[in-house]
């Protein structure tokens, strides 16, 4: 800390969480609902936040624990409760219908408007939340009492704390606090990216379609019954404003299965971007007093929508460990969540991996390579054991 800045000493708080996306906002309202003092530090302004465009498929945990916080009334009242998928490769399509095979589904509710009913939650509760905050910085993290600064109006901020929740995301500062010495970090970079647009019209099916073909992966999704979501494989270093709305919509109609392809409506995007795809993972996810939680310690490829998802799953196993803290006095869970929560994580990472390798186009691809894709896709059409794999893996892993 340097020694010619003078700080704003804040109220002391039991947690302090750094990032205010979903993961930060539903630790603080678990964490508030629990009576344990927390505060957010968001570098973004609300309405930021809220403009993001994000991943809409939420696991079975996740539903459940959006209504055990009391902030699930508007998901059930307006998310798409789907039962299952359907894959195709080239035209031949199949469903995979997951409550059938494990008597589970997932709910599609678009991220932004789980961040906004957290947003109007944590408001009715008074949890602070600031926003436009800069130079956060995190200090002390392998002591009794860690601290946070940060700049907020030209003043600079200190606030010192029992926990640090590192929810920042990818490039945020809680994972670089970390030791060098002490971090291991495994990352894997995909040749391609997803360019998806965003666009008022009936989505062309009532579930999720994913489609192989020779000319890449595409993916026909919803937010809801007047929205719709598409995305076709690009190379990674494609340009979302080299493609014409009329280019994409012609090149999605060439990689879906011709029955489906001809119902498409199409329209204006009002929404249209490149989200690259990698699998990164650090371990491990606690030091000291950090701990992380989301984007901040691990990355998935979009395939399988398990972004969001291990977010949520991170922040019930360490909403559980800080409440057996504060109500038993024991930090057997906090000393444990790391690897408790890694767990988890790594068999999410498979299966995004596996079902990227499966319906992926790769440019280094050889014969052989797209023979066993071939296999792969034919087994799970006819193997009722591996399509109940997929339904376990998609639909949720439980949080065990």
């Amino acid at each position: 800390m340097s020694s010619n800045k003078d700080f704003v000493r804040e109220m002391r708080v039991q947690v302090a969480i750094v990032g205010g996306g979903p993961s930060g906002l539903l630790l603080a309202q678990k964490l508030s609902r629990a009576g344990i003092e927390c505060q957010i530090l968001e570098r973004r302004s609300r309405r930021y936040v809220l403009s993001r465009i994000r991943a809409g498929v939420l696991e079975r945990g996740t539903v459940d624990q959006l209504r055990q916080v009391g902030v699930g009334g508007r998901m059930d009242f307006q998310g798409l409760e789907h039962h299952g998928c359907l894959l195709s490769d080239g035209d031949q399509i199949f469903s995979l219908n997951f409550h059938k095979l494990i008597g589970k589904s997932v709910m599609v509710y678009g991220q932004t408007e789980v961040t906004r009913d957290l947003y109007d939650a944590l408001d009715r509760s008074g949890v602070v939340i600031r926003h436009n905050v800069e130079e956060v910085s995190l200090h002390d993290i392998d002591t009794d009492a860690p601290r946070v600064t940060w700049q907020e109006n030209g003043q600079f901020h200190e606030m010192v704390c029992d926990y640090i929740a590192g929810c920042d995301g990818f490039y945020g500062p809680s994972r670089a606090t970390i030791p060098d010495s002490v971090k291991h970090e495994f990352e894997r970079s995909y040749p391609f990216g997803w360019l998806g647009i965003l666009s008022k019209t009936p989505p062309v099916e009532d579930e999720l379609i994913y489609s192989r073909s020779p000319r890449g992966f595409a993916l026909a999704s919803m937010r809801n019954p007047s929205l719709s979501r598409y995305y076709i494989q690009v190379p990674a270093d494609e340009k979302a404003d080299q493609w014409s709305d009329e280019q994409f919509w012609s090149e999605l109609r060439r990689r879906l299965p011709e029955k489906v392809s001809q119902k498409i409506v199409t329209g204006p995007s009002i929404e249209k971007s490149v989200a690259p795809l990698r699998s990164f993972v650090c371990e491990p996810m606690s030091y000291g007093r950090l701990f992380l939680c989301g984007d901040a310690a691990h990355i998935v490829p979009p395939t399988g929508a398990k972004g969001l998802n291990l977010a949520a799953s991170d922040v019930h196993y360490l909403f559980e460990a800080l409440r057996e803290y504060y109500d038993d006095q024991s930090s057997s869970g906090l000393q444990n969540y790391s690897d408790t929560a890694l767990r988890r994580v790594w068999k999410s990472m498979r299966f995004s991996w596996s079902l990227t390798h499966l319906m992926h186009i790769f440019p280094n691809h050889t014969r052989f390579d797209a023979r066993i894709q071939i296999a792969e896709f034919r087994y799970l059409r006819q193997s009722t054991a591996a399509q109940r794999a997929f339904a376990e893996n998609y639909t949720g892993l439980p949080y065990h």
